[in-house]
This record gives C-alpha cells, sequence and structure tokens, in this order.
C-alpha cells in the first residue's frame, strides 16, 4: 500500500532536483537527499517487518525485488540516453560519453565520477550526460549491503541490535562525512560511506514507538527546514557535511509526523497530480537530465527559459509513459527469478556493449573552421607543470622547488599566483630558453597572485591559500629575482563587504605588491585574459563556431607599484574570438591553450623587453 503522504514527499524530491537543474532554484539538489532518508526508511521497515515474521531473511527474493523495480526503467533511460547523445553529440565527446554509460551500467558510476573529478555541483560546460546516475549507485551500494548489516545486527541482539547497529553506522557515517567533506569534498559528495547516515536517520524513524504522537509544530519545523534548504544551499555550499543536517532532519521530522500532518497538508499530499508526480518522482528523475543537456550541448549555447520549460514537460511525458507501460506492468507481474536475472544480464551486457561502441567511435579531431582541423587531445593539453607536480593544488600549502629554461642562469624570473597565471608557463618557458633565463615557476590552482580573500567553495579554502601564498613570499625572498610576474583570474564570486570587482581585486594586489615589492626590482602584473561564456572545444565541436566568438573582455586593474601588461588587445579586436589564426585560443572555459600561450610569447617578449626585463 502507498502512502499518500511519503508519494508527496518523493514529489517533492523529484521536483526539486529539476528545477535545480533547470536553474530555476538554489538548493534543490536536496531532492537526492530527500530519497535518501524515504529508502533508509522504507527498506528497513520492510527488512525488520521480514524478520519478525519469520526470523530471517531471504536474501535472494530482496535483490529480486529491487532489480525488478529499479533496473528496467533505469537501463531504458541509460540506453536511450546513449544512442541519443550518440547520434547528437561530436565524434570528440564520444570517448568520455561511452566511458561514462559504462560506468552507470555497472552501478559503481558515484566512484568513478568522484575519480575523474567531475563535481556535481560546480559542473563547467560539458557535464556528462549520466552524471546523474551516481545517486542511483549509491542506493543500489546500499541496497547490496544492508540486508546483511540488518540481519547481522538481528542474530547479535534482536529488534534492539538493529537500532543499536543502524546508530552505530549512522554516527560513523557522519562523522565521516563532515572529515571528508573538509578535506575531500568531491568524494564526499559521490560516495556511500558518506551518504549512508542519510539512509541511515531513515532507518531509525522505525525505531519510534506508533504510540508516539507529535504536535504539529514539529510538522512545520520539518517543512521550514526543506524551504530553507531548497532556497538557501547553493553550489557554494559544502555539501553533505552539516549542510546536509537541514534536508535530512527536516524529511525525518515529515516522516516521523505523518499521522499528525495538518489537514491541508493532508489534502494537498492527496490531489491526483501530487500522487501522479510521486509514482513517476523515478523516471522523472532519470529522465530530466539528459533532456536538459544534450539539447544544450547540441545547440552549443545554455537553453532559455522557455526551452526548459519544454523539456521539463516533455520529461513529465516520458516520465508519465515509463511508469505506465514498464514500471506498472513488470510491479503486478509474476515473473521468475531466471527470468529477472538473465534479463538484468543481457541489459548490462548491453549496455556495456553499446558503451565500448559510443567509446571505440570516438574521433579527436576537431573542426576550427576554414577546413583546418587539430587534435582535440593537443587542444586541451595543460601544461608540464601540472604534470610534474609543480602547480600546487587544493590542501598544498608549500610550493615544490620547480625550475625551468636555463638551470643556474645568472638572472630568475619568477612566475606567480593561480591557473591563470600558469597558462603563461609555455609562452615564459619558450622566452627562458631564447633569454637565457631560470624560469621558476610558484601556482596553485584557485589561488589568484593577489592575496584576495575569495568565497569558500568546493574543496578551496582561504587559509590554504594564505598559507601557500606566504611560502611562496618567503621562496621569492630568497631567491631574489630580477623579476616576478604575477596573475589570476579575477572572476571569482566578489564576497560580502565589497561593492564591486575593482575594489575587492584592488585590495588584494596591493598586499601581494607589499610583500614582494622588497624581493625583486620588478613586480610585473598581466591583467586576466577574456573570459569565455561556455567551453570552447565543445563550441567548436557543435560546429557552430560563430557562437564560440562571445567570450568577454576582462577589466584590467592595476595598483601603484606594479608595471603592466594587459594581453586583451592581442586576444580582441571587435569580438574575442575563439580561434585565431589557425590557433585554438582557449583550452576550456577559461584557460588559453598551450598552442595560443605560445603564439603570444612575441608579443609577451616585447612587452617584457619594454619593462627592462628582457
Amino acid at each position: 500500500m502507498r502512502i499518500p503522504q511519503i508519494q508527496a514527499l518523493r514529489a517533492l524530491a523529484a521536483i526539486l532536483v529539476v528545477i535545480y537543474h533547470a536553474k530555476l532554484i538554489g538548493g534543490g539538489f536536496v531532492g537526492v537527499d530527500i530519497f535518501y532518508v524515504i529508502s533508509g526508511f522504507l527498506i528497513t521497515g520492510l527488512l525488520i517487518r521480514e524478520l519478525d515474521k519469520t526470523q530471517t531473511l531471504s536474501f535472494s527474493n530482496f535483490y529480486l525485488r529491487r532489480a525488478k523495480r529499479l533496473l528496467p526503467s533505469s537501463f531504458l533511460v541509460l540506453i536511450a540516453t546513449g544512442i541519443a547523445a550518440w547520434i547528437v553529440l561530436p565524434t570528440t565527446m564520444r570517448h568520455n560519453l561511452g566511458r561514462d554509460i559504462a560506468a552507470a551500467s555497472l552501478y559503481i558510476s558515484n566512484y568513478l565520477f568522484a575519480s575523474w573529478q567531475m563535481d556535481y555541483q560546480n559542473l563547467g560546460a560539458l557535464p556528462s550526460v549520466v552524471i546523474h546516475y551516481w545517486s542511483l549507485a549509491v542506493e543500489e551500494q546500499f541496497y547490496l549491503f544492508w540486508p546483511f548489516l540488518i540481519y547481522l545486527f538481528y542474530k547479535i541482539g534482536g529488534r534492539r541490535g538493529i537500532l543499536y547497529g543502524v546508530c552505530a553506522v549512522t554516527i560513523t557515517s557522519f562523522l565521516f562525512s563532515l572529515y571528508q567533506s573538509e578535506n575531500s569534498p568531491t568524494w564526499a559528495f559521490y560516495s556511500l560511506p558518506t551518504r549512508a547516515w542519510e539512509l541511515g536517520v531513515g532507518a531509525l524513524l522505525i525505531f519510534i514507538p506508533s504510540r508516539v504522537r507529535f504536535a504539529k509544530n514539529y510538522v512545520y519545523s520539518g517543512l521550514a527546514l526543506l524551504t530553507y534548504s531548497s532556497l538557501f544551499l547553493s553550489d557554494r555550499t559544502i555539501f553533505p557535511g552539516t549542510a546536509a543536517v537541514a534536508p535530512v532532519l527536516g524529511t525525518a521530522l515529515l516522516l516521523a509526523t505523518i499521522n499528525s500532518w495538518p489537514a491541508a497538508l493532508n489534502r494537498f499530499s492527496e490531489f491526483r497530480f501530487v500522487q501522479w508526480l510521486g509514482a513517476i518522482s523515478y523516471p522523472l528523475y532519470l529522465w530530466h537530465w539528459p533532456l536538459l543537456v544534450i539539447p544544450a550541448i547540441s545547440f552549443g549555447r545554455t537553453l532559455t527559459f522557455l526551452e526548459r520549460v519544454v523539456f521539463i514537460s516533455l520529461t513529465l511525458v516520458l516520465a508519465g509513459l515509463t511508469h505506465r507501460f514498464v514500471e506498472e506492468p513488470l510491479r503486478n507481474a509474476t515473473i521468475s527469478r531466471r527470468v529477472i536475472l538473465r534479463t538484468t544480464t543481457v541489459a548490462t551486457a548491453f549496455s556495456l556493449i553499446l558503451g565500448a561502441c559510443i567509446y571505440v567511435s570516438s574521433n579527436d579531431r576537431l573542426d576550427i573552421g576554414l577546413g583546418k582541423v587539430q587534435s582535440l587531445s593537443q587542444i586541451t593539453a595543460k601544461p608540464i607543470i601540472y604534470h610534474d607536480g609543480c602547480h600546487a593544488n587544493y590542501g598544498e600549502k608549500v610550493p615544490a622547488t620547480c625550475i625551468y629554461g636555463v638551470k643556474g642562469a645568472e638572472k630568475k624570473i619568477v612566475l606567480f599566483g593561480d591557473s591563470h597565471a600558469a597558462q603563461w608557463f609555455p609562452a615564459l618557458e619558450k622566452l627562458a630558453i631564447e633569454n637565457n633565463f631560470e624560469l621558476i615557476s610558484l601556482t596553485k590552482s584557485a589561488c589568484p597572485g593577489p592575496a584576495v580573500k575569495k568565497v569558500e567553495t568546493g574543496q578551496y579554502r582561504n587559509s590554504d591559500c594564505f598559507a601557500w601564498r606566504a611560502n611562496a613570499f618567503s621562496r621569492i625572498a630568497q631567491i631574489r629575482p630580477s623579476a616576478v610576474i604575477v596573475s589570476g583570474f579575477q572572476h571569482f564570486e566578489i564576497p560580502k563587504g565589497f561593492s564591486d570587482t575593482r575594489t575587492w581585486w584592488s585590495q588584494g594586489e596591493r598586499k601581494t605588491y607589499r610583500e614582494l615589492k622588497s624581493s625583486s626590482r620588478s613586480i610585473i602584473y598581466i591583467s586576466d585574459t577574456p573570459q569565455p561564456l561556455r567551453d570552447i572545444p565543445a563550441c567548436l565541436s557543435s560546429k557552430k563556431n560563430e557562437l564560440c566568438n562571445d567570450s568577454q573582455r576582462s577589466v584590467p586593474i592595476f595598483v601603484s607599484g606594479f608595471e603592466r601588461i594587459n594581453p586583451t588587445q592581442w586576444l580582441c579586436t571587435r569580438i574575442c574570438p575563439a580561434v585565431i589564426g589557425e590557433t585554438v585560443v582557449y583550452r576550456d572555459a577559461s584557460h588559453l591553450t598551450m598552442a595560443m600561450s605560445m603564439k603570444l610569447s612575441e608579443q609577451l617578449a616585447r612587452e617584457l623587453t619594454k619593462l627592462g626585463v628582457l
């Protein structure tokens, strides 16, 4: 029997995720957390009822029921998505597409996406069309282990043993989630051990005595927590961590108080449309993401509001059809174990073969226009400092000893800043060899040369950046180079307390200049390069090259003391094009390609000569 209130919560969870991905609400990703609490509550209740009745568990029946319920819709959408994306997406994207389809078919995509650093909350212009399968992988992994744990706890201490065991798992997972959210946010977001506490909270609701009646204030508190989570959490929130407590607790309160819901809320939850949304919530979740992503990649731009409405409407139609013609018939059908196993095996094998076929059909050649073709891998390649340990990453506070050019040369030049400083490394390394100087590279991801305090998001911590800068300043003081070249990406979110980018950025520049002025006679600031509005290689792959020329000029910001270089004049005329001559300008949605950097070495050399550095 389906409980109307739980169906309403399912509907809420699915709609929150859909409108979040349609960019209509900032914290809608908590819909996944709502699903987890509901799953923990329902599955644990199912297992305990079976134990109470039979004193044992039929593991085979449990897994076959889960397979029958979840896998048909999952594989249907996965295969349809794979085929549609194979047809629509350019050949240069098929390598990743095939890999992702295979990962999703094995229900290990959460760990693979984490290892491939696909940050779900901070996705660039090229999200995987099946990245939403990570949450299904977490649930499947939970279903794999949970029955054995519940059975073990029951054999040790009966119902009380289950209670204590679930408490232990939930607390341990929560503490680990807090640790991982601070130290490895990507893994914290995707992995079962850091999400298990959310399902555990749902499981603990089973142990609330039926005689307990909650006041309506608890219902309103649960609604308030979910409202707060949906409206005030965002992509910038470190998640799950402590931020996940609000949606998890809110959902738990609403589940615990089902018998105390106000009449108006009950009437709303019993509306036919709400119940229908709850019934189709699973296929709705499956269909919405590819229907929002594949068209956007095909169009080479973000979807308009009207287009998002259209594709969400199509999502509802496909979800309704999937529920009616796949979920419902199978739910009511009597199917033998052999057929379920055979069908699951065939569907998995087909998905893997599909992924492999897509993978091998990929093409590394990118048409950049006017009949010119280049290698995508060369366009997206990063400077050597990303591969030899010389570009510091998140959490690193001590700059490595990184010397290039003519080692031991009397003249020494330091490159200092973040990845937008590092993008100048190919040009400077070329100049170092040609002009007989030693190049010392001191760069770190997300830590711009100007000592600004940024809004903390994902793995970024201001304390790490300031510690790294302090160590870099000490290193530069010891080197006493002929010149220090400083740069940084200035398009971060402006933190509270500043009215505009110029005020905030200038303050950071002044701090850096004060630290460096006694270390070198020449402190040079290269202002930021133009900011692309889209992933340029992906845009060029879509063969809509005219859409790729809308990169925005970065306003040059200089403070007194710095010697100044503004590269915008080298990269923009009337427009800021994606391709100059036969050279692709940007390797992604932000950084210069290595080829473009080296091509600009001549202009950079002229400026450095004017400043007396060369």
